[in-house]
Formats: structure tokens, C-alpha cells, sequence
């Protein structure tokens, strides 16, 4: 399956994700991060998941996911850690999550497009 395959009925799961995530309050994620990533159009196409307070990306909408995209991660002395876990590059370490959103859509991998109805072994 390639990034040509993904359907209608992805990009509404995708969507629905999104507006869930979006309307979390900070006990689940702090609400600036989904606003972040959610202001940038190729990053709003891909997955979104939230777990332990931070909201991970991916290119498939079914599990297992795949990991290629970068996270950031909170730190306790404030900002974040963007790191890609698929090959654990650090890509970089910012004050704000609309510093790490921008450092995210920078390195998506080359043609990601949006989340397809699959699993990582379908990319």
C-alpha cells in the first residue's frame, strides 16, 4: 500500500481523531501541543494519538503504528525534546511546542502524505 491508497475513509478517521484530540483538556495532553501540530496542514493529514501526556503522529491510522515521525516530548525544566523513536535521532530540543511542531513538519519523511488505512507494514 502507498500513500496513493489512502481513502476518504482515512482522512475522516484522521479528522475525527483530530477534533478529539483538540477538544482534550490538559489532564490528557496540554492543550497548546494539539493546537501546535494541528496549525501545520501536513502534519493535520497524519494520525494522531495521544498517551502520557504527549501526542504522537503517524502515517497509518491502525495499529501498529508507525514511528517515523517526531514526537515532543515535555521536559520537567520546560520545552521539548523532538525525537524521531524510529532511529532515536534527536532532532531537536526547543522552548515552545510551536518550536517543535515546526522542527516536526521540517523532517517528516520524504513523501509523506496522508495517513493511510493500514499499518506501519502497509508503508
Amino acid at each position: 500500500m502507498t500513500n496513493d491508497e489512502s481513502s476518504p475513509a482515512a482522512a475522516e478517521i484522521v479528522a475525527a481523531g483530530w477534533r478529539t484530540i483538540l477538544a482534550y483538556g490538559p489532564e490528557r495532553v496540554e492543550p497548546a501541543v494539539p493546537r501546535a501540530a494541528y496549525s501545520h496542514p501536513a502534519l493535520r493529514e497524519l494520525f494522531p494519538a495521544v498517551s502520557h501526556g504527549v501526542l504522537y503522529l503517524s502515517r497509518c491510522i491502525r495499529y501498529p503504528w508507525i514511528r517515523d515521525i517526531g514526537t515532543a516530548f515535555p521536559q520537567a525544566a520546560g520545552g521539548y525534546r523532538v525525537r524521531r523513536q524510529s532511529d532515536s535521532t534527536l532532532l531537536g530540543v526547543t522552548e515552545t511546542a510551536e518550536e517543535a511542531y515546526r522542527l516536526i513538519a521540517a523532517h517528516l519523511p520524504e513523501g509523506c502524505g496522508p495517513a493511510i488505512d493500514g499499518t506501519a507494514n502497509d508503508l
